[in-house]
């Protein structure tokens, strides 16, 4: 059998990572150059010609044009923070290629989509926290997450239907006592399933899955749809987070769409 090259990736190993990201210049550097690939430009009047400040543990940007002064970190995730850009940038390392320990019953309700090629390989996942298993609530994620004329294949579970009523084609397989083996519609959906529930008993000594279940799930989601590249996932991410611009603390512990 050949050698799943996707599974079997050496990704980034922690060496090279902190050749890349161990000094704070390093990483100061790699989030310079993230919010202005092409060179700084003022945020104010978009003119490229300023001076270097040093205020605080931050370099900072004072445009020539219009004096406006723009900190390294201003409008990023990062902004406001207290803790060395180094600490963040493991953290974004550990996120994107796994973690060591141990992990925890808390359960919650969610459902696992994937989709497959033509030739019944998998592509992108969805993993999305659900308030329980009623048609309705399965109606109203396939209408937030599915494509309308999808061909969904089900294990046959009655709250399933809802997937027709977001213009779906429900293909319900019922189960019964039949062993996996004997299911191969459902192969790739248990295989991510497991992988699922071996990444978080390996991730983490405690965690309230209750109350922070999406982002557990979504840095799954994130690492499987982005499989391909394991080595590029730290500055991706990043990218998105200088990106997304500035969030609170309260905004990363609910449920919203994330950058």
């Amino acid at each position: 059998m050949a050698m799943n090259r996707i599974q079997f990736q050496r990704g980034l190993s922690l060496p090279a990572f902190l050749a890349h990201f161990g000094a704070e210049t390093q990483c100061e550097e790699a989030l310079e150059l993230s919010r202005w690939p092409h060179g700084f430009h003022c945020p104010g009047c978009g003119k490229p010609c300023h001076y270097l400040l040093k205020e605080g543990k931050h370099k900072t940007f004072q445009c020539k044009s219009c004096r406006v002064q723009t900190s390294l970190i201003a409008g990023t995730l990062f902004q406001n923070t207290h803790l060395p850009l180094r600490l963040w940038f493991l953290a974004i390392y550990l996120i994107s290629q796994a973690k060591a320990g141990r992990g925890s019953g808390n359960k919650i309700p969610f459902v696992a989509a994937i989709s497959l090629s033509e030739q019944g390989r998998p592509l992108r996942i969805k993993l999305a926290p659900v308030p329980g298993f009623t048609r309705k609530a399965i109606a109203e994620w396939a209408t937030e997450d599915l494509l309308p004329g999808s061909i969904v294949t089900s294990d046959g579970l009655a709250c399933f239907a809802g997937v027709s009523d977001a213009g779906c084609f429900h293909r319900p397989m019922i189960a019964g006592g039949r062993k996996p083996k004997d299911l191969p519609e459902f192969n790739w959906i248990n295989t991510v399933l497991g992988n699922l529930k071996t990444s978080l008993g390996g991730a983490y000594h405690s965690f309230d899955f209750a109350k922070y279940g999406i982002r557990y799930l979504g840095a799954f989601v994130y690492r499987f749809n982005r499989r391909f590249h394991l080595e590029t996932l730290p500055m991706r991410l990043v990218i998105a987070a200088t990106a997304c611009g500035a969030r609170s603390a309260k905004w990363l512990r609910q449920a919203e769409e994330s950058c």
